[in-house]
């Protein structure tokens, strides 16, 4: 999207000390099992405080993920972040319009949409879209953001932007029994979870730091400088594994595949190679009902 200032990382706890590593954090993406909540947390805000919240309703399957990262990012107010021309445009574009139409004004976007689409899996074939059964896992991504000394949790699929109440001093103190509270509603032994902050990104963070130091012994800044500098290096390298494995990401690899599956038929290795996986998969599939007929015992 042409976004600097920020970087995605993810988290394994929601452990005080672990949010004090990655600060400052602009907002939370937070991906659960989807259930229909029939005790929803928090109120919906439908007030004139969405004129000053980026709100958009989803209005198409398969995108809450970018739209989760486009509601922490449409929502960040730091002068060291600069949102570039897409999204700036954006932004101005779509400023006075309702969640309805602002999420059509999303999913209408030539560029949003090819960013989006250079990420989605490569396919051969087309196949008819299937609805979800409700013993189907379905999975969906919402955005937790501090604005205006508030908490809100943006769902795409919900009327409005959540208030969950007063950010306090440090808003990730006052967000994490909000994220909490959501994952006990789930079953004991449930992990079917992942929370990434978009946060400052480190390198200006290191850099700001190198440009303070001051007051110490020469031997003391001498190791601080070292420190740092170690930190920045951990930093590039990375970066260079996410352009990577970017790349791999968008690769399609379809075309090898067939290749292979031509080269295995024509071995006769291609048949035991399926009567084999299909094998597991049946046995996985079993075991996975069965843990769901013990849960609901």
């Amino acid at each position: 999207f042409g976004v600097t200032g920020v970087q995605v990382e993810e988290l394994w706890s929601l452990d005080k000390e672990n949010f004090a590593e990655v600060k400052p954090v602009y907002g939370l993406v937070f991906l659960f099992k989807w259930t229909q909540d029939t005790d929803p947390a928090g109120s919906v805000v439908q007030d004139s405080r969405l004129d000053s919240i980026f709100f958009a309703k989803q209005v198409i399957n398969n995108a809450c993920a970018t739209q989760a990262i486009m509601s922490v990012l449409m929502n960040i107010d730091d002068k060291n972040v600069t949102m570039g021309t897409t999204l700036t445009d954006f932004k101005e574009f779509c400023g006075a319009l309702d969640p309805e139409t602002k999420g059509l004004a999303l999913s209408n976007s030539d560029q949003i949409r090819s960013v989006h689409n250079s990420f989605a899996r490569q396919t051969l074939f087309e196949f008819d879209s299937k609805k979800a059964s409700k013993d189907d896992d379905v999975f969906h991504f919402v955005s937790y953001v501090p604005i205006n000394g508030r908490i809100y949790e943006l769902d795409g699929l919900k009327p409005g932007p959540v208030d969950h109440g007063p950010a306090g001093e440090d808003w990730t103190d006052a967000v994490r029994p909000v994220i909490e509270a959501r994952m006990m509603k789930y079953t004991q032994g449930e992990i079917h979870f992942n929370l990434m902050a978009v946060i400052q990104d480190k390198t200006i963070r290191y850099n700001n730091q190198l440009k303070s130091l001051s007051g110490m012994s020469i031997d003391s800044q001498m190791a601080e400088v070292a420190r740092i500098e170690m930190l920045l290096a951990e930093e590039e390298n990375k970066r260079a594994k996410w352009k990577q494995e970017n790349i791999r990401r968008r690769h399609n690899y379809l075309p090898l595949i067939m290749e292979m599956l031509r080269q295995l038929a024509s071995r006769g290795e291609l048949l035991p190679i399926y009567n084999k996986a299909k094998e597991k998969t049946l046995e996985l599939e079993k075991k996975k009902n069965e843990k769901k007929a013990a849960a609901k015992v």
